[in-house]
């Protein structure tokens, strides 16, 4: 039954890129190869009539994403954060998609809250409002509880959400096959894996319970951080299609008059906001990967308040100081610096030459520090960066183009705040202070640490461990001299490591 539905939900697709023009532009977008332009043309133009026309005041791709509903909406949000994929162009026109839709009806949504959390709504809640926000995936309620008056945000998903998600993606599939038949070429951008991605990001937002795991988590990470606030969690009010979230009373971060009004200084929240992120990024590797103007507020004592954790980034240890060495870099100008991080860190093959990709990296800087302060910009910097990385054979690194995509949005956020903003010395200190923790004597001997703490927990085996090698090696009476070599390489590595946890030790004794 699905062959039939995909195919028809693909027609309707087409249709609608071709009615509402996003076709063309999307194609053009992607340099699409002469026979995949022809086949999505035929497959589109005869049906224009089943087709949605949308918004005709939205731009093409826009209108024809909002027009085909909710999982084409997230799917092109989620594309915007990839302009490896569908260039820089498209991904900025992507990044205005407006996750809203229509609210669905309040008593739908109690009935969601009762069969969740198995109790009578006003067992639990009182005064629950009709929708104050509604997207995509879910809607938003104000409520009190019942049992300690607090004020709460209780998030519920769509009705058949899930199905109609699963059913879009079904089809997401099939037309990826479909362009990789039809195209060859297309197969580099990898379309499959792309839904892949997709896919796991749509899933884990349609379980609020990972939602409400990484508002947890970020509250924990982030609760030392002056002027930065998460909603807590109620984790007993919350469940798989339900979140129930502390009530958060602010502005929205769009707002500007009202912000101005209300005698918040701008230019310091701006800087707060850039500075918080960085620092979540770098010092946590855990930042929220969809910062705009609608998933923040400012609260009534200046406070920045972040919303909507369903998209979440993290960025492994060693990645952060790659990423803080390179901007640290770039804010000393250091570019021979920058190229031997990159080599270092195996991001450029070691057959190209560091001091060509030394030269490109001096190209890429020093225009940006000759420009007035209002134009400098990160995002811009590492949009740059990774043009000239791709020239010298960089691989992509999906959760680095998460990073810029996310420094793209936060940096707009802080410029209209604060439009003559310096993003190279609000950035310095957040930067400068992860290198100095991080990056040499004392990151190495934190390192070491953490070396002899593994060592220490297998310590107790090591006799037991050697005297199984023994035993082995006395039950061999012929051995072979590939099984020779093998025991040779295996006990060169078991001494090596007994020699690594002794060093580590007596170094540890010293200390």
């Amino acid at each position: 039954m699905r062959g039939p539905h995909n195919i028809w939900r693909l027609i309707r697709t087409g249709a609608t890129m071709e009615r509402t023009g996003a076709m063309r532009v999307v194609l053009e977008a992607l340099d699409a190869p002469l026979p995949l332009r022809i086949a999505a043309r035929i497959l589109g133009w005869p049906f224009q009539w089943v087709g949605y026309k949308g918004d005709s005041a939205q731009p093409p791709v826009t209108r024809a994403l909002t027009a085909l509903g909710p999982a084409y909406i997230k799917f092109g949000q989620i594309l915007s954060t990839r302009p490896d994929v569908v260039g820089e162009d498209l991904a900025l026109q992507l990044q205005v998609l407006q996750d809203k839709l229509p609210p669905f009806s309040r008593d739908t949504a109690i009935k969601t809250i009762e069969h969740e959390l198995g109790a009578k709504a006003d067992t639990l809640f009182t005064d629950i409002s009709e929708p104050v926000a509604a997207a995509s995936i879910a809607q938003v309620h104000r409520a009190r509880r019942l049992d300690t008056g607090q004020d709460v945000a209780i998030k519920v998903l769509r009705p058949g959400i899930e199905r109609a998600f699963r059913r879009d993606i079904d089809a997401f599939y099939f037309a990826a096959n479909v362009i990789e038949r039809l195209s060859p070429a297309s197969r580099r951008l990898r379309p499959t894996d792309v839904i892949e991605h997709f896919e796991g990001v749509v899933m884990g937002e349609l379980d609020l319970r990972l939602e409400s795991a990484s508002a947890a988590e970020f509250a924990a990470k982030t609760q030392d951080d002056a002027g930065f606030r998460v909603p807590s969690v109620e984790w007993h009010l919350s469940s798989k299609r339900v979140m129930t979230l502390a009530w958060a009373e602010g502005i929205p971060a769009n707002d500007l008059a009202a912000v101005s009004a209300a005698g918040h200084n701008r230019p310091q929240i701006a800087a707060r906001i850039l500075q918080m992120f960085l620092s979540h990024a770098l010092r946590d590797g855990f930042f929220h990967a969809d910062m705009h103007h609608g998933n923040l507020k400012i609260a009534p004592n200046g406070d920045v308040i972040a919303l909507d954790f369903g998209i979440m980034g993290r960025i492994d240890a060693y990645t952060r100081r790659v990423y803080a060495e390179i901007l640290y870099g770039f804010i000393k100008r250091d570019y021979r610096r920058v190229a031997e991080v990159h080599f270092e860190a195996g991001y450029v093959p070691a057959d190209r030459d560091v001091d060509e990709f030394a030269r490109a990296l001096h190209a890429v800087g020093e225009p940006i520090f000759g420009m007035d302060a209002s134009h400098i910009s990160m995002a811009r910097l590492l949009s740059y960066l990774f043009e000239v990385t791709e020239r010298f054979g960089m691989e992509t690194r999906t959760e680095l183009i998460l990073l810029q995509r996310t420094m793209v949005v936060v940096e707009g956020v802080a410029r209209s705040l604060d439009p003559h903003i310096n993003i190279w010395e609000v950035s310095r200190p957040v930067v400068e202070s992860y290198v100095k923790q991080n990056i040499g004597p004392k990151a190495m001997a934190r390192d070491l640490a953490r070396t002899a703490q593994i060592l220490a927990r297998v310590g107790p085996r090591l006799p037991e461990l050697a005297e199984q090698m023994l035993i082995k090696l006395s039950q061999e009476e012929n051995p072979q001299p590939e099984s020779n070599g093998s025991y040779w390489r295996n006990g060169g590595v078991f001494i090596l490591g007994v020699l690594l946890a002794s060093g580590v030790f007596a170094l540890l004794e010293l200390l």
